[in-house]
């Protein structure tokens, strides 16, 4: 199948989506994503892996595992998505109805030099989403199927799985917190409270 070469920006991606956000909660895979997310508006609610590669999609399926009621995003890239593809047959054997998968593919190694990934040469991440069993995938390639799409982020019985073909254009830095301890303690406060 030959390649589309339609792409969005992918910090303009990152905040529509959030945008329709409400009380979700959010994962972030390293590196870029992070920074969109922190554009978007850092929120006690996101929790940033920011040296975890191929562990974002994990980390959500157990957050969401343990927070039924609340639904649970993560947005990564396509190099960590394809380091932890193995995620996507565990996530889609759980079936977690309250989860949502979004990949920004750039089709690039971004933090290690922008080499192409497997993305580039035609690996088809929402197909692979499909056939590991997500009742719900996309591809998304324009603003529109983008505005169409991210209600179902939100509304749909998962796990939901979005790939947004993004460009590659190297976009300012915007750093949220990066001392683990400190994120993980205010993550863990926006959900259960205080423990003192």
């Amino acid at each position: 199948m030959p390649r589309q070469s339609k792409k969005l920006d992918r910090r303009d991606a990152v905040a529509r989506i959030l945008k329709q956000r409400g009380d979700a909660l959010l994962i972030t895979g390293l590196g870029s994503p992070c920074w969109d997310a922190a554009a978007a508006g850092d929120s006690e609610k996101n929790f940033y892996v920011w040296g975890g590669m191929g562990g974002a999609a994990m980390i959500a399926l157990g957050l969401a595992i343990a927070q039924p009621k609340r639904r649970v995003l993560v947005i990564t890239g396509d190099g960590e998505m394809l380091m932890g593809l193995g995620a996507l047959a565990t996530i889609a054997v759980q079936r977690p109805k309250n989860l949502s998968v979004i990949v920004m593919d750039n089709e690039r190694y971004g933090e290690t030099g922008m080499q192409a990934t497997h993305t580039h040469h035609g690996v088809d991440l929402a197909g692979i989403a499909a056939s590991a069993g997500f009742p719900l995938t996309a591809t998304i390639r324009s603003i529109k199927a983008l505005n169409d799409f991210s209600p179902k982020i939100y509304q749909s019985s998962g796990p939901v799985f979005c790939c947004v073909k993004v460009n590659d254009a190297k976009l300012p830095m915007v750093l949220p917190e990066r001392d683990g301890t400190w994120l993980k303690s205010r993550f863990r406060k926006a959900l259960v409270g205080s423990l003192d």
